[in-house]
């Protein structure tokens, strides 16, 4: 992949190509290349605040018979981390992103986290160059599909909620979540959580907020135990 192709790709030529690389700089890059002073966190807190409102706007007009609570737990499961890594690595953005040596041979361009961080950097430059209607373009083609198929197989759910009552089905304990690692700066950190019963790893998961990662652990506990009553 190339800056070229995935313009190709989104059906957008940027005005100001730097702008564009810029939202793929990762923090780490900066200490291998001095004459780079920014990296594409100001972008990605301004994505994330455009990513709320396109796709709140988005769901309130598609699902106009949803309560406001339903619609909110759509719009996070079409925004955390898994699904907008998701959706990153579908567009290859993690090819174009400037690495240090270290968060490349760790992964760094499969990461979920970084996969994600960079989707919001890139429609917030998106944004900046092209307007808010290339930015909801974007999305309608990129993200937005995805809503029928999370709506479909009820991935909106509290999985928290839902663990809990598969685990006290069978024990009277209730699962308990401990922060395992977090990294980044306070406006953009990513955490990593584990849920465990009885002493008992159940499930791990990470994301942009405590509640997030909670979510995913608990999304991945109750998947590791589907596998495990069907084997």
């Amino acid at each position: 992949m190339t800056f070229e192709a995935l313009q190709k790709t989104i059906s957008v030529t940027f005005a100001d190509q730097e702008l564009l690389k810029q939202a793929f700089i990762h923090r780490s890059y900066l200490n291998e290349a001095r004459s780079i002073k920014e990296s594409n966190e100001r972008l990605e807190f301004l994505g994330d605040a455009i990513l709320s409102f396109l796709t709140s706007q988005f769901l309130y007009k598609t699902y106009p018979l949803y309560p406001e609570g339903k619609l909110t737990n759509i719009r996070s499961s079409l925004v955390n981390t898994k699904s907008l890594g998701t959706a990153s690595a579908s567009l290859s953005l993690g090819d174009l992103l400037f690495l240090s040596k270290g968060e490349q041979e760790s992964g760094g361009r499969t990461n979920q986290s970084l996969l994600a961080d960079c989707f919001e950097a890139l429609l917030g430059a998106l944004y900046l160059d092209q307007g808010i209607v290339a930015a909801q373009n974007f999305l309608e083609k990129h993200l937005f599909p995805n809503t029928e198929e999370i709506i479909s197989n009820k991935k909106y759910v509290d999985f928290k909620s839902h663990l809990q009552e598969v685990i006290q089905e069978k024990t009277r304990v209730s699962p308990t979540y401990v922060v395992i690692k977090s990294e980044g700066p306070d406006h953009a950190k990513t955490f990593w959580v584990e849920v465990r019963a009885e002493e008992r790893l159940l499930g791990s998961g990470e994301g942009k907020s405590k509640q997030e990662a909670e979510q995913n652990a608990a999304s991945d506990a109750l998947s590791a135990l589907e596998k495990l009553s069907a084997s």
